[in-house]
């Protein structure tokens, strides 16, 4: 495969109309709506142009932006991305509050149930957008707290609309509508976030981009081929879609064995998006402990356990050139 040289940017524009401003959704493939409405459309109405502009600083393992694949190709969503970038930009311009939900492990307490829940393949209850109970934030109408509407996941950006001292009314970058969260499920975020960092990761096409605003210009900093999770109970499941916060990092990031409290091995270089999904490395399995640059299950198809699998020098570029609480990362179809 041919690298992007960096010395040859290619500048990559869309011009969006603006005479309605209204977001038509579609169906996604799995009827979920939590899906934010940017995610399931190729095409987002913006009032500007939304620049991209190819500047590498990590060029090994690179992908075109069209690669061939088995008997077809594959390609980076350029307008979807764009999109993306635009909803993005949309809700995080102004002097607003910014918070994070977390409960990774229940650590903050079971969400209560929902109104409406079902159970899924792993016989986990979940509500009928098909987020599970487990690890996620209970989000209620504003006007009713006799049981959540809904779950939230663990790393969503949310904006602080009214703050108390037990409940915060938020507005979710990942759907529409104002919530009631109980405050202990929301995460104060040490500084001013600037969210001008994006990893892109595209399940459909198993690749992920690292995108970097410099002025009104998005730069590609990465492309590269990536492993995404599997639905496959009882242990692994999809990495979900959605808008997520970088929360935590880990050189090396310990995982058991399925069904097991055995020590698996470990990921290298993981940065933590949401529940126990991390862009890393390539796995370790104990008891080896050398590092492996690539695998040639990288790009293929689904086959983690919810994690975004790379090549190990680029989770190491990922885990370097994020920053915690402030970079975001997008999963698209």
């Amino acid at each position: 495969m041919n690298k992007i040289l960096t010395a040859i940017p290619l500048l990559l524009t869309v011009i969006f109309s603006c005479r309605n401003s209204a977001i038509v959704t579609v169906a996604d493939k799995g009827g979920n709506d939590s899906v934010p409405p940017a995610l399931i459309q190729d095409v987002v109405e913006a009032p500007y142009v939304v620049k991209i502009e190819k500047q590498l600083i990590y060029d090994n393992h690179t992908l075109d932006d069209i690669y061939p694949y088995q008997d077809t190709t594959r390609e980076f969503q350029w307008n979807k991305i764009k999109g993306q970038i635009e909803y993005i930009e949309t809700f995080t311009t102004g002097n607003k509050t910014w918070r994070i939900l977390q409960n990774r492990r229940n650590s903050n307490g079971e969400a209560p149930l929902v109104k409406n829940y079902r159970r899924n393949a792993y016989k986990l209850k979940e509500d009928t957008l098909g987020v599970e109970r487990y690890q996620s934030v209970p989000l209620y109408t504003p006007d009713d707290m006799t049981a959540p509407e809904r779950y939230g996941r663990d790393g969503f950006l949310v904006e602080i609309l009214r703050n108390g001292s037990d409940t915060t009314v938020v507005k979710n970058i990942n759907f529409d509508g104002e919530w009631l969260v109980p405050s202990r499920y929301v995460k104060t975020i040490d500084t001013v976030p600037s969210f001008n960092k994006i990893v892109f990761v595209d399940r459909q096409n198993q690749n992920i981009a690292t995108l970097e605003k410099d002025g009104d210009t998005w730069l590609v900093r990465s492309m590269n081929s990536a492993t995404t999770g599997v639905k496959n109970p009882p242990y692994a499941h999809e990495t979900p879609l959605g808008i997520f916060v970088i929360q935590e990092k880990k050189t090396k990031m310990i995982f058991l064995k399925d069904g097991s409290t055995e020590t698996g091995g470990y990921a290298p270089w993981a940065s933590r998006f949401c529940n126990g999904a991390y862009v890393h490395g390539v796995p370790v399995n104990a008891p080896s402990t050398r590092e492996i640059e690539f695998s040639q299950t990288l790009g293929t198809i689904p086959r983690s356990h919810m994690c975004v699998r790379n090549a190990t020098s680029h989770a190491k570029f990922v885990y370097d050139w994020s920053d915690t609480e402030s970079t975001l990362v997008a999963v698209i179809e």
